[in-house]
C-alpha cells in the first residue's frame, strides 16, 4: 500500500489502545508503520537499483523486529525521559508488521521470506491506492471533529456521542472485513477464468488483479501455451473467454536471451509473473523491450548485429 494508508493504519493502532503501553505511541507507530519504505534510500542508485531492492529485505519478517529495534533505541537516545523498552518494541513491532500484511495483500507483492527465499508473495486482494479504504478511513478521521462540533452546539459532554477508541477500532475492523470480502470476490474471479478453456485447453494460469474502485471488477489473466488473455471481468456480468485482449508470446530469439543476461532484464524477469517480450527489427540489430502485464514498468535492451548489448536500461513507466 502507498504511505498515507500506512500512516493512518499506524494512527488508528494507537488510538485503539496501543498509546497505552508506551509514551509517544502514535508518532513510534505511525514511523514503524513506515519504516520497511526506508528501501526509498536505494533510489539515490538510480531506478533500476531502487526498483531491485524495493519490497526488498526491509520488507521481510527477518528484519521486522530489527527496524522495531532500532526505531526504539532512536526514541530513547532523543527523548527526554526513559520508558520500558520492552512494552514500546512490542508496540513498534505491530506497526512494522502492519506495513508487511498491507503491502502483501496488494498485487505487487513483497520478498516476505529474505533472505531464506526471495520469492514473490503477493493476495492480489487490493491495489496500491484503494478508493475504499481512503473513504471509509477518512470518514472515521472526520467523524471525531464532527462529533465535537455537534457536541458543542447542543451541550452534549465530550464522550456522549461515542467512545474515544469507537473510530479507531472501527476503522481497523473494516480493514479486516474489506480485506476478508475482497479475499471472497477475488476467489469468486479466479473460479470464473477457470471454468473455461482458451484456444481448446485449459489456462496453464490464471490471475485476477483488483480494480482500484470497484471490487467486483478484476483484470482476469489466462494463459495458454502461446498467449496471455487479458479480460475485465466483473463478476456480475456474464463472461466470454473469446474476447478480450490476446498477448502473444515472443519466440525466444538469440538476441532475448542476450537481453535476458543484462541486469535490468534480470531485475524485471525477478519481478514479473507475466513477462512480454518483443523484438522490434533495426538497420544496426534489433531492439528488445520487456513488460510486465501487471504495471508499466520495462526494460529495453539494443542488440548489434554480432549480438552483443550495445545499451540495456530500466524504466518505471513510458
Amino acid at each position: 500500500m502507498e504511505n498515507v494508508t500506512h500512516s493512518f493504519t499506524g494512527l488508528f493502532l494507537s488510538h485503539a489502545g496501543l498509546n497505552r503501553f508506551t509514551p509517544n505511541a502514535t508518532l513510534l507507530l505511525v514511523l514503524a508503520a513506515n519504516a520497511p519504505d526506508i528501501d526509498i534510500l536505494a533510489l539515490a542508485a538510480g531506478q533500476a537499483n531502487y526498483f531491485q531492492f524495493h519490497r526488498h529485505l526491509t520488507h521481510s519478517l527477518v528484519s521486522a523486529p530489527v527496524l522495531a529495534m532500532v526505531l526504539v533505541a532512536a526514541f530513547r537516545l532523543l527523548g527526554r525521559k526513559p520508558f520500558p523498552l520492552l512494552p514500546a518494541l512490542l508496540v513498534a513491532l505491530a506497526g512494522v508488521l502492519s506495513h508487511l500484511v498491507l503491502d502483501l495483500t496488494n498485487n505487487y507483492g513483497i520478498r516476505l521470506l529474505l533472505p531464506f527465499s526471495g520469492d514473490w508473495l503477493a493476495w492480489d486482494l487490493t491495489a496500491i491506492y484503494d478508493f475504499w479504504i481512503w473513504s471509509f478511513f477518512a470518514v472515521c478521521l472526520a467523524a471525531p471533529i464532527l462529533s465535537k462540533l455537534v457536541g458543542g452546539e447542543i451541550g452534549a459532554p465530550r464522550r456522549s456521542l461515542y467512545p474515544s477508541r469507537f473510530m479507531p477500532c472501527a476503522a481497523l475492523a473494516f480493514l479486516l472485513l474489506y480485506d476478508g470480502g475482497r479475499a471472497l470476490l477475488h476467489a469468486r474471479a479466479l473460479a470464473v477464468l477457470n471454468a473455461f478453456e482458451y484456444g481448446g485447453a485449459p489456462a496453464r494460469r490464471v490471475a485476477a488483479f483488483p480494480n482500484p474502485s470497484n471490487p467486483f471488477r478484476w483484470q482476469g489473466v489466462a494463459e495458454s501455451s502461446a498467449a496471455y488473455r487479458i479480460y475485465d471481468v466483473d463478476l456480475f456480468g456474464p463472461f466470454n473467454p473469446v474476447r478480450g485482449e490476446t498477448v502473444f508470446k515472443a519466440e525466444t530469439t538469440p538476441d532475448v536471451q542476450a537481453a535476458n543476461r543484462t541486469e535490468p532484464f534480470r531485475i524485471l524477469l525477478d519481478f514479473s509473473r507475466f513477462p512480454v517480450w518483443r523484438q522490434i527489427p533495426l538497420e544496426t540489430g534489433s531492439h528488445v523491450i520487456l513488460s510486465d502485464i501487471r504495471f508499466p514498468f520495462y526494460s529495453e535492451a539494443e542488440i548489434d548485429r554480432t549480438g552483443k548489448i550495445a545499451a540495456s536500461s530500466f524504466h518505471f513507466s513510458r
